[in-house]
């Protein structure tokens, strides 16, 4: 983490400490496993340890963070099986979500999905990650609201919050990211045939090879090659 103080707005400061701590566990600037340390962060986030107490709290509900008695907060950390179900499970919600957003869809979706696109390929040319990661966050939430299911964009965003900084991470790899980048604009010219069942499909099989590319980074366990 670089040394330069990170400036917060007085107001709602636990909700903004959090979500910039969150954007610094999403892009690995804290990675997993790391004990944070109160005294840095308050100073690096320019707010007092109640407000960075509060966000870690907020942090804890949604998993991202673990809070040891009488030892601080760390960076919670999945292990390799723990990942694989998640992303499981994920791939199963962002495939309906595709299903049911490729019924509601309408022009005015596509022109918005076709602007975050557009923004999120500018962000990949010019290799700016955070950038690109935005937008993409941006296009998957934009379809679990076209699928104008509740219910199913509640499950999504509670399992995406423990997922983004794995989803961050299978980026690093420009060969990759290049194949990402290709895959999104297959989803879109399928979401504009209207095809559902295409697009669960190709939704399904872009968090599986997100699932791949992550487990191939980490370290294997002990007594595996």
């Amino acid at each position: 983490m670089d040394g330069s103080t990170i400036s917060i707005a007085r107001s709602s400061l636990p909700q903004a400490a959090a979500d910039r701590l969150r954007t610094l566990i999403i892009e690995g600037v804290l990675a997993p496993g790391r004990r944070l340390n109160e005294r840095e962060l308050s100073e690096q986030l320019g707010v007092s340890r109640t407000p960075l107490r509060e966000a870690f709290r907020m942090l804890a509900a949604d998993g991202l963070l673990v809070q040891l008695p009488n030892r601080g907060v760390q960076v919670a950390a999945l292990s390799r099986e723990g990942i694989r179900h998640a992303f499981e499970v994920m791939a199963g919600l962002e495939g309906l979500a595709g299903e049911l957003a490729a019924r509601n869809i309408t022009e005015s979706d596509l022109t918005a999905l076709g602007a975050l696109q557009f923004d999120m390929e500018a962000a990949h040319a010019r290799a700016d990650l955070p950038a690109y990661y935005r937008a993409n966050r941006a296009i998957h939430d934009r379809i679990s609201t076209i699928a104008a299911n509740p219910v199913l964009s509640q499950m999504q965003y509670t399992l995406n919050v423990r997922l983004h900084a794995l989803r961050f991470r299978s980026n690093l790899n420009r060969d990759k990211w290049d194949r990402a980048v290709a895959e999104h604009r297959s989803m879109l010219a399928t979401l504009a045939a209207r095809d559902g069942a295409a697009l669960r499909d190709l939704l399904v099989r872009h968090l599986q090879a997100k699932l791949q590319v992550v487990l191939e980074t980490m370290k294997p366990p002990d007594g595996e090659e």
